[in-house]
């Protein structure tokens, strides 16, 4: 009798585990709010070309093409991202206010090139350099290969966010024989038409920018990603801090550089476009500051809305890239 009262429940759960997994609304729009991972263009692409291989490690870039106003070579706008040079991926490009720069721009004729690079963390060696050095050789690589990638060589574009932001300004006014990496791509020269950087910083020696509210007990949380966790003498500490400085390299002919930022973001201050301002006007240097109020990091609103808007934000990026086209 037990035997049989056993097989009949075991017969009542059959059915209910054999039942298809029902797909709440709740569960649609989950699936629906999946991040995409490359830009939808409805265009030509080249995804995952590899630039150069570190060890194993195999370092790509998605490259876009123009979705109309085409020519025979395109101009390029080479994008960085953010993440603190940590975190992040190329496939930020696909998203939000970054596919909203880079739709306008490919609808005008120009290329797209996102990129990735090693990242840091407290156990690897991965340094910030060794980030701008894989960025500056996807730089090289795209240029060496230009005729065969149908690029313009004699227009390119950076554009970063918050350490992708730094990334370009780097790019932008490091000279090309600096901070090399694969010996392949070292001799590449190249010159950088105009760079955007959004909320990213420019001066790793004045410690004080990094601040935001002058506390006295600050503490400088990205002195490792520059440092490293091996005792440095003082003069090693400067020399470094410098080297990943943009505003060291910044020369009265330098290419021209729009900085916005927002004016309460406390992880990259507006102090650093203060900064790069007050050091271009002594030296006659061409860059432009766009400061958005009641802004955090990532245009987050602080207090009140941000003005200007998001969409004046992403209508000035796209205008500055433009208006430097040095031809069409």
């Amino acid at each position: 009798m037990r035997f049989l009262t056993t097989l009949f429940f075991l017969a009542l759960l059959i059915p209910l585990s054999a039942e298809p997994e029902v797909v709440t609304p709740h569960k649609k729009a989950r699936k629906a709010r999946k991040s995409p991972t490359h830009l939808e263009t409805g265009a030509k692409r080249k995804l995952d070309l590899t630039y150069k291989t570190v060890g194993k490690k195999a370092l790509k870039l998605d490259l876009y093409y123009p979705t109309a106003n085409k020519s025979e070579k395109s101009p390029l706008l080479i994008y960085t991202h953010g993440g603190g040079w940590a975190a992040g991926s190329r496939a930020g490009a696909a998203r939000g206010s970054f596919a909203a720069v880079f739709k306008p721009l490919l609808a005008q004729g120009f290329a797209v090139a996102s990129v990735s690079y090693r990242l840091y963390s407290k156990e690897g060696t991965v340094r910030m350099r060794n980030c701008v050095i894989d960025s500056k050789d996807a730089l090289r690589y795209l240029v060496k290969n230009s005729d065969s990638l149908a690029l313009d060589p004699y227009q390119l574009f950076v554009f970063g966010d918050s350490a992708g932001g730094h990334i370009a300004q780097m790019l932008l006014l490091t000279p090309p024989d600096t901070l090399t990496g694969d010996p392949d791509l070292a001799e590449v020269s190249y010159k950088i038409t105009a760079g955007l950087s959004w909320y990213g910083p420019c001066d790793f020696e004045d410690i004080s920018l990094f601040n935001h509210d002058d506390r006295p007990n600050f503490r400088n949380r990205f002195a490792s990603r520059i440092l490293g966790e091996t005792e440095l003498s003082a003069e090693e500490k400067t020399y470094l801090y410098r080297e990943m400085s943009p505003i060291a390299y910044l020369k009265k002919d330098s290419p021209p550089l729009l900085m916005i930022q927002g004016n309460k973001d406390t992880t990259i201050p507006v102090k650093h476009a203060h900064r790069m301002i007050k050091e271009a006007k002594k030296l006659g240097a061409p860059v432009k500051a766009m400061i958005i109020r009641n802004s955090g990091h990532n245009w987050r609103k602080v207090d009140s809305e941000i003005e200007p808007s998001r969409n004046e934000i992403i209508k000035t990026s796209v205008d500055f890239v433009i208006r430097h086209r040095t031809r069409p």
